[in-house]
């Protein structure tokens, strides 16, 4: 299955159960099992790197489980179908964000020009600060 973005999981990684969904829906929903329950397997998957495993799992967060999968569960919609196809987008909407690499910050000093306007507002503020206090008078 293609996730977009060049990346791709093997079928085998997702296992998905039909559970009786929560909430309004009345008879439909305490007979009708449309809920989906998305298991991937994170923790054996082949074709995502170490690096993209580990952003998707900070990703995941409480969705991740201890035996590393990630467990989504998907019951917006009355039908089967629209479930299921509701929890695959989901989990591929996860691996696209993990597949961002966030560039790294290079630290930089302030400019010359910088720290003097900045220790000329100090004075400014401390003038006006003077400016406003009591003066005693001395004899």
């Amino acid at each position: 299955m293609d996730a977009g973005d060049g990346f791709s999981i093997h079928k085998d990684d997702v296992h998905m159960d039909f559970i009786r969904a929560s909430g309004p829906g009345g008879q439909n929903v305490n007979k009708v099992s449309t809920a989906v329950q998305l298991r991937f397997d994170l923790q054996h998957n082949r074709t995502l790197t170490e690096a993209h495993k580990k952003r998707l799992a900070t990703l995941a967060g409480s969705r991740l489980t201890n035996a590393g999968e990630v467990v989504l569960t998907a019951d917006r919609f009355r039908t089967q179908e629209r479930n299921r196809e509701d929890a695959l987008e989901r989990l591929f909407d996860l691996i696209r964000r993990a597949g961002y690499v966030p560039k790294k910050r290079k630290p930089t000093r302030p400019t010359l020009a910088s720290k003097r306007r900045r220790l000329e507002g100090k004075k400014q503020r401390s003038s006006t600060k003077k400016m406003r206090s009591r003066k005693t008078i001395e004899y």
